[in-house]
């Protein structure tokens, strides 16, 4: 979805209340492991190569950062392994790609 902002013209993506609450439950997962190895806010924003305030927007789901801060973050916490489970076992995919492969039956041969 879009949104017209008049501001400066500028187009502004919105996301649905769904993926709203993707974006928040990531950010508390990645709070919550930042916790459980006792890092700080400081040491983890560091070691990730962004601010403080950056950090503490991620840990809120914040939808305005990029994916590329969400993955340094999570490589500082040991966990950017995991985002490659995303879409692994795309089972609605392969049933769409199974139903395209049906098998056509030829017609027999007249002699």
């Amino acid at each position: 979805m879009y949104r017209y902002s008049n501001i400066m013209a500028q187009y502004k993506t919105v996301l649905l209340p769904s993926q709203q609450r993707t974006l928040i439950h990531l950010g508390e997962n990645m709070r919550l492991s930042r916790l459980r190895r006792d890092l700080p806010v400081t040491q983890v924003a560091e070691r990730a190569g962004i601010g403080r305030s950056t950090l503490v927007k991620v840990e809120k789901g914040a939808e305005g950062v990029s994916i590329g801060v969400y993955l340094r973050v999570l490589f500082v916490l040991g966990l950017d392994k995991d985002l490659l489970k995303v879409a692994e076992d795309d089972i609605l995919g392969r049933k769409l790609q199974d139903a395209r492969l049906t098998v056509k039956e030829r017609a027999s041969k007249i002699k």
